[in-house]
């Protein structure tokens, strides 16, 4: 599956909901959910299945990290594999199916009114009010800051190999991180690129011992010890060529040529939309006071990345999805 496809399906989900946005205006709901990746989708699966009719909120990104993914050789069910925008496009229909709502529009907070005990759902076009509300806003990639480099992404910048590995063939590529999932991507890129670098910031790699020897036992994998990235370099038609390390002892540059780099030094998770609704750990994931789904606010739950620091699996988001289906709908069972 190369990147054509994938973006073409991915444009292909966009209009088909865009079409239909117009025609959905009601502002006071039983059931909100925020965001359409796997968690979800599943959520609003369930929750309209249960009748509850959800209005679900599509973002800007529609169907999540999933459409930015070719083969999903993971997910339950397809043997042979899925691409991310098909599995998620399968995913809107079954929802829609059922009878939920979807609406093209990024939400910009959540309140809550005192008097009724009701949400409000503030979007980048108007409010809408709901007994109850599923936040499932998933996690960005995290990149460094540094100059420039939002115009790199996809010209030589990437936080995804699946995605991306493929289109450098025969090159030198670099993976910055230093856990297993920055491990992974170097494995995985070594089926394309001629050398991959493993950059890390320490002398030692915080992945596990099985994916550590994996990694500085294979011959195409250089690990760059103690270094950070200092600047990007471009060529003349705006690609990455290289970047400009720092050693992270000495303070000493260099430079390394090379034609990606792929970011694997975690996730943001997307929450901030929930204001003191929401308790979050250090690194911004809503903590939930079941160990599942419930936040500390009765009546608010969250499903997917958005609060899964650990496993972060599509499987595993579309999971917490439908259990907080099945809790909202218990909720609003009792709601007055």
């Amino acid at each position: 599956m190369g990147r054509t496809r994938v973006l073409r399906n991915t444009l292909s989900l966009c209009l088909h909901w865009r079409a239909k946005c117009d025609r959905i205006r009601n502002v006071d709901e039983k059931l909100i959910i925020i965001g359409t990746g796997p968690a979800g989708y599943t959520a609003a699966i369930y929750a309209a299945r249960a009748d509850l009719k959800p209005l679900v909120f599509t973002g800007s990104q529609i169907g999540g990290q999933l459409t930015t993914t070719t083969e999903v050789e993971n997910f339950p069910g397809f043997p042979e594999g899925i691409n991310g925008p098909d599995l998620m496009f399968n995913m809107s229909q079954q929802a829609e199916k059922f009878g939920a709502r979807f609406v093209f529009e990024d939400v910009l907070s959540i309140t809550r009114e005192e008097c009724s005990g009701k949400f409000i759902v503030t979007s980048s076009a108007g409010a809408y009010k709901a007994a109850s509300v599923i936040i499932c806003t998933g996690a960005a990639a995290r990149y460094l800051g540094l100059e420039g480099e939002r115009e790199l992404i996809g010209h030589g910048l990437t936080a995804c190999a699946t995605c991306d590995g493929s289109f450098y063939r025969d090159v030198p590529v670099c993976v910055v991180g230093g856990g297993d999932s920055a491990c992974e991507e170097a494995l995985f890129l070594t089926r394309f690129a001629s050398k991959v670098y493993l950059l890390h910031r320490r002398d030692t790699l915080r992945a596990s011992a099985v994916m550590q020897q994996r990694v500085l036992h294979h011959e195409k994998i250089q690990p760059v010890w103690n270094s950070t990235i200092a600047a990007y370099r471009k060529d003349d038609t705006g690609e990455l060529c290289g970047v400009q390390l720092r050693d992270t002892m000495t303070g000493e540059l260099s430079e390394l040529p090379l034609k990606c780099v792929f970011m694997a030094i975690g996730h943001v998770p997307n929450s901030k939309i929930a204001g003191n609704l929401v308790d979050v750990d250090d690194a911004g994931f809503i903590t939930c006071t079941d160990g599942g789904v419930k936040t500390k606010t009765e009546g608010l739950f969250a499903a997917g990345d958005v609060a899964d620091p650990v496993y972060r699996q599509a499987i595993s988001a579309a999971g917490m999805g439908c259990r907080a289906a099945l809790e909202a709908e218990r909720y609003l069972t009792n709601f007055s």
